[in-house]
């Protein structure tokens, strides 16, 4: 069997990308006719929280099955216990699970299509988590359809969360359906979630185009930031990267052209909490991969620290010779 090295497949990744930026027609454009229910994005670009509303962070991919629930559960838990008031949203609306890795799955009452539906209040959605008091949860709903979504009814509840908390978590769905779009709209920054594989490294590359002509910040123009795009970089080993067998850390740097916010390990760990319900960042720094969302949290919040988890671990003289 004929297997084709890394090198010849990233030439063909790279020359079958997409040209950027997309040209389909926009949600709607606020810039030009809408009022801003949600304020400016100008609003929380000169300071982090003070004064204005809270920054939204949209968690998404191309490719499901990468880890962007994990990632998302983690990520506003690591914002949480370093005081910063956080809210985290289920967008996969039919289909939710991050009530699951949280382990909130059965005090879910009320939903996101709730509040949108005018069926309850946001604060009676609202699932607070009883390990960390500055982390709360809105989850998706499971028996609506992904139509119920509209962007002022979400425009809406983006604005009053924003008010509420420092950082709106959005747990994006995969792909370019409505839950993702309407994430990735609203979206201050935005975490693009994949896997060392070409497949998942070109649908991320749809993504960051989609979000680079698709989003309100794109619309709006020249007088705001554009939504800040990074790596997160999930399932990685390193000892595979370095035969060859999956993308490395450089190729995919190069691929994606996206700083890299975070690099975490493989690791059987995460099913594992998954089912009990536990974010793995919580198993703290004895863990690799609960190390590896720690440091990514610090990065996200401006902290440098260098990328852990990247280089193969040296291999002793007992296992080179034993095996």
């Amino acid at each position: 069997m004929t297997v084709i090295g890394f090198n010849t497949a990233r030439l063909a990744f790279s020359r079958a990308r997409p040209s950027r930026p997309w040209t389909a027609a926009p949600l709607r454009s606020l810039a030009t006719s809408h009022p801003l229910v949600l304020s400016h994005p100008s609003d929380v670009d000169t300071t982090e929280t003070d004064g204005g509303r809270g920054r939204i962070v949209c968690i998404t991919s191309g490719k499901g099955g990468v880890g962007k629930t994990t990632s998302a559960a983690s990520f506003a838990f690591g914002l949480a216990r370093r005081g910063r008031r956080t809210c985290v949203v289920d967008f996969d609306i039919g289909l939710r699970n991050l009530d699951i890795h949280l382990g909130m799955e059965r005090r879910v009452i009320f939903d996101f299509v709730n509040v949108l539906m005018d069926e309850c209040t946001l604060n009676q959605a609202l699932i607070k988590d009883k390990r960390e008091q500055k982390l709360a949860m809105l989850a998706a709903s499971q028996t609506r359809d992904k139509e119920s979504l509209t962007v002022d009814g979400v425009e809406r509840v983006l604005s009053e969360l924003s008010q509420m908390f420092d950082y709106v978590v959005l747990d994006s769905p995969a792909g370019i359906e409505s839950g993702a779009r309407h994430a990735m709209y609203f979206a201050d920054d935005a975490i693009i979630v994949t896997n060392p594989e070409l497949s998942s490294c070109r649908d991320a590359d749809k993504m960051i185009g989609f979000i680079s002509s698709r989003s309100r910040r794109s619309e709006i123009g020249d007088a705001v930031n554009p939504v800040s795009q990074t790596l997160l970089i999930t399932r990685y080993d390193p000892e595979r990267a370095a035969a060859e067998e999956s993308l490395s850390l450089l190729d995919i740097e190069e691929l994606l052209g996206l700083p890299v916010v975070g690099v975490i390990p493989e690791s059987r760990d995460v099913l594992t909490c998954t089912n009990l319900g536990t974010p793995i960042i919580t198993l703290g720094e004895e863990n690799d991969a609960a190390s590896a969302y720690s440091d990514m949290v610090d990065r996200f919040l401006g902290e440098e620290k260098e990328l852990r988890f990247v280089m193969p671990e040296p291999v002793s003289f007992f296992k080179r010779i034993f095996g």
